[in-house]
């Protein structure tokens, strides 16, 4: 190749230009030959390792660095072939970019050296010795099968990714946030028991394999707990006998790059296509699908912890450090990202915008979002940037933003996060006290009655639509069937003696501790069950439920399954025959919500003469307040809509041991009620309500409707 002219495109062994914009002047710049490669600038704003014709472009960043390599590997070896080191006149600002000619992707991985000064008091930890990951890596070689580690030495690389994936006319289903029922799901504990019955279990073309069940059930979005590169060897232990990992997978390796083990093939050079496919067959159906991401913190963890990535580019950039240089640990693992400088805040940002234009991502969960608000000095934001600039960043206006409002450093946020009236959150408010209601509580009633009503108490002031994403069970606590099988947590098989987890579970175990015959308790937890998952489907918020909760899958006791790469938290699809009931009620719940818009949104402010939302006890009439002792609630919605006319829903709801006799209020001579559903018995069975009066089993709910 002549020097100064560009590398003709298409040759054997050479790629495609990336999707990117670029400048027709390249042949401009003069060539350089360096360690056996003709290299020359490259193109500054465009980070991490890009296919373009003839070669590839290489850009990276730090402040401060004194010298950057680019280190090239054969793939699966452990030492590098070539090394680069990017020219000194390559270097504009803080940034190192050049292009590296006739690079085949297919035939090289790489990372990086970085040099510079070391004074941890500072936060300046440089070492030229380490191989370090791109943080704008596409893909991530080092565990491609889950469970193994690369041979010859664990040091992460990364991969150039050909993003070829047709898409074709892919439908949006942009779900207005009212109509979402979301169905929180862990990738591989999903299909990984052999009672899945799929094809490629623990995969992505596993959960692809179970759409159809997803569409019978009836929910429209699925939340996937962390899908980006993590390291499930992480703190890997035996506890007797057993083997735990990092199984959740809260502990981010990579923020650009999917977790290559959750793939059933191996993907080289077009990671990811597998993810790819798995939405793209989701919106086909009209199923949205959300991320749970975690940029509170990396899996370098504090001084203890390995060095791989952030710490070697900018440590005191990247991680909120105290005044001698230490982590602070707002995350509970070990170190905080520095969400809100600058340069941390534009990676955040890049990230969700290619994860939603490669990945035609629907909406993200934040994990410990309330780490996102704080200041570089731990301090939180009355107004944070970060937050603010993806409440209104244009390539993230359809997106979902979901918050979970709290952080593991005490700031507590629910009915306060920052939102400019585009987060959402995870309702922690709602989730304490319907459990409370629900195993009868004294004193819960008003409480229950404002989270079935949106939680007005928290969003009404401030006038927050769609805020609340309404949830009794997730991944964090216990499943829907152990909420009400044990008193206590039983978290003897993480290996902490069952100090880890939560205690305040606010669950109740119906008369007997765990597993029993006793078909009493059996029935009674069924029918808690299903009064959880009735008053969810009946409160006005965006519902949300844990993967297995419709056919009464359990975790026997475990609520802090992070580390249980086994039958505790893998579904076991057995009990969806032997719990067939509950999983029809389930979808009955569900069919029910979507066919009654008033449940999920305020028609017009009331109708009939009753406003929007009312509260009742057994007898009619608004009431204000509930006393201590009162364990019955009535919660009415009203309203009215131009082709149906006006509507009107009863919820009745009696956390008491003993019957009750409840009067319905009065309707206009022209309606007349419905009793659309009673948890008191599995099969639903709608009937027309004749008598104004009624009796409520103990322990129950019943859904009416009038219009």
């Amino acid at each position: 190749m002549n020097e100064g002219t560009t590398p003709a495109p298409g040759r054997t062994g050479e790629v495609e230009a990336a999707k990117v914009s670029l400048p027709r002047t390249i042949h401009l710049v003069p060539l350089n030959h360096v360690c056996g490669f003709d290299i020359r600038p490259g193109f500054y704003e465009i980070n991490g390792a890009t296919a373009i014709p003839g070669g590839v472009n290489f850009t990276v960043h730090s402040r401060g660095a004194t010298a950057i390599e680019l280190l090239l590997f054969h793939r699966t070896e452990a030492e590098p072939f070539a090394v680069i080191p990017f020219p000194e006149h390559y270097r504009i600002g803080n940034v190192y970019s050049m292009i590296v000619f006739k690079l085949n992707i297919e035939e090289f991985e790489y990372a990086y050296r970085v040099d510079g000064p070391y004074d941890p008091s500072r936060g300046l930890v440089f070492d030229r010795r380490r191989y370090l990951l791109d943080p704008y890596a596409k893909a991530v070689t080092g565990q491609s099968r889950w469970g193994e580690s690369a041979s010859g030495g664990q040091h992460y690389k990364a991969r150039v990714v050909k993003d070829d994936f047709d898409w074709k006319d892919m439908p949006q289903p942009l779900i207005p946030m009212e109509d979402l029922i979301i169905y929180e799901l862990h990738v591989r504990g999903f299909t990984k028991h052999s009672s899945s019955g799929v094809t490629h279990p623990g995969t992505f073309a596993g959960l692809k394999e179970k759409l159809p069940y997803l569409l019978e059930l009836g929910v429209n979005a699925i939340e996937l707990m962390p899908i980006f590169e993590f390291d499930e060897l992480q703190d890997r232990r035996e506890v007797d006998g057993q083997t735990l990992c990092n199984y959740w997978g809260y502990s981010t390796v990579s923020f650009f790059a999917p977790n290559t083990s959750y793939s059933a093939s191996v993907e080289y050079n077009r990671e990811g296509n597998e993810l790819k496919d798995l939405i793209c067959a989701c919106k086909q159906n009209g199923i949205e699908v959300y991320l749970d991401v975690v940029f509170n913190h990396t899996a370098e963890g504090d001084e203890r912890g390995p060095f791989f990535s952030f710490k070697g580019f900018d440590n005191n950039i990247y991680y909120l450090l105290t005044p001698d240089g230490h982590y602070y640990n707002f995350s509970g693992c070990g170190n905080t990202l520095n969400c809100n400088h600058p340069i941390v805040h534009q990676m955040i940002v890049d990230c969700l915008r290619y994860w939603v234009t490669a990945y035609r991502v629907d909406g993200f969960r934040f994990d410990l979002a309330s780490i996102l608000g704080r200041n570089e000095d731990g301090t939180p934001m009355r107004e944070p940037p970060l937050l603010q600039a993806l409440a209104f960043d244009p390539i993230l206006g359809d997106v979902k933003l979901i918050a979970e409002a709290w952080d593991a450093g005490g700031l507590y946020q629910v009915g306060t996060f920052p939102a400019w009236n585009r987060w959402a959150e995870w309702n922690g408010r709602y989730r304490d006290d319907l459990r409370r209601y629900l195993k009868g509580d004294s004193g819960m009633a008003q409480a229950a009655v404002q989270r079935i009503a949106g939680s007005l108490d928290l969003y009404e002031a401030s006038r927050r639509k769609n805020a609340s994403v309404n949830f009794i069970t997730c991944h964090d606590g216990f499943t829907m069937w152990d909420l009400f099988s044990y008193n206590c947590k039983h978290n003897e098989k993480n290996g902490w003696n069952n100090t880890d987890g939560a205690n305040d579970n606010n669950s109740w175990n119906c008369g007997a501790e765990g597993e029993t015959g006793d078909p009493a308790v059996l029935e009674l937890r069924r029918r808690m069950v299903r009064n959880a998952f009735a008053l969810l489907m009946c409160s006005r918020g965006i519902p949300m439920f844990l993967a297995g909760d419709e056919f009464c899958n359990t975790q026997f006791g475990n609520n802090n399954a992070y580390c249980q790469d086994n039958i505790i938290s893998w579904l076991d699809w057995s009990l969806l025959e032997r719990n067939r009931d509950m999983f029809e009620f389930f979808r009955y719940m569900i069919a029910l919500r979507k066919r009654h818009r008033l449940l999920r949104a305020n028609l017009s402010g009331g109708a009939c003469g009753f406003p929007d939302v009312s509260f009742h006890g057994v007898t009619p009439g608004h009431t204000e307040s509930f006393a201590s002792h009162e364990h019955y609630v009535g919660v009415l919605f009203a309203g009215w809509e131009r082709d149906q006319g006006s509507q009107l829903i009863y919820v009745a709801s009696n956390a008491w041991w003993e019957d009750l006799t409840v009067t319905l209020p009065a309707l206009p001579a022209s309606m007349c009620w419905e009793l659309a559903a009673d948890t008191w018995q599995a099969e639903q069975r709608p009937r027309p309500q004749t008598e104004a009066a009624f009796r409520i089993h103990s322990r129950s709910v019943m859904v009416f409707t009038a219009g």
